[in-house]
């Protein structure tokens, strides 16, 4: 199958943001809906990604071999994980507590991101938490609101922005 220019841009994002949500791509590929998304994926990109078990959207090997994409969250022999993150989840990441610190809000995450001199919608922030939890990077823990913390060690992290 011959891609588009457009097509392997696209799946370089799937690539990179894996695992990820239809929302996630809505917004990075600029598209109105999920179903936009869905019906983009299963028309140009079929051969080159699946659901996984949590219906989160996964590129298959061979797609990040033809983008030459390094996967969004790639684990280390060593233990460690590497994460290619967009923008605000790079911040969240940088600012969230860590697994042995009692977890922080949506908002409490914001205003730390907001002191370290960037300024993000909240809604942006709450995506970024939700889809950094799918990835297995943050713990959700649940008390009157959702809160969050860091699922690993920080030094067992290095993360790297990806270009929006």
């Amino acid at each position: 199958m011959t891609l588009s220019e457009e097509a392997r841009d696209r799946l370089a994002d799937v690539v990179a943001l894996q695992p990820t949500k239809n929302g996630e791509l809505m917004e990075r590929w600029g598209m109105e809906s999920g179903s936009e998304v869905h019906r983009y994926l299963e028309g140009d990109l079929k051969e080159y990604y699946y659901r996984d078990e949590n219906s989160l959207i996964r590129a298959t090997p061979e797609a990040a071999e033809l983008v030459g994409v390094d996967p969004g969250v790639e684990e280390g022999e060593d233990g460690k994980r590497t994460l290619r993150l967009p923008a605000v989840q790079y911040h969240a990441v940088r600012v969230v507590p860590g697994p042995d610190e009692e977890s922080a809000s949506v908002v409490n995450v914001l205003h730390r991101i907001r002191e370290a001199g960037e300024d993000p919608p909240v809604e942006d922030v709450r995506e970024a938490l939700r889809s950094l939890a799918n990835k297995g990077v943050l713990e959700k823990v649940q008390r009157t609101v959702p809160t969050y913390r860091l699922a690993v060690p920080r030094e067992d992290l290095t993360v790297e922005r990806l270009d929006d």
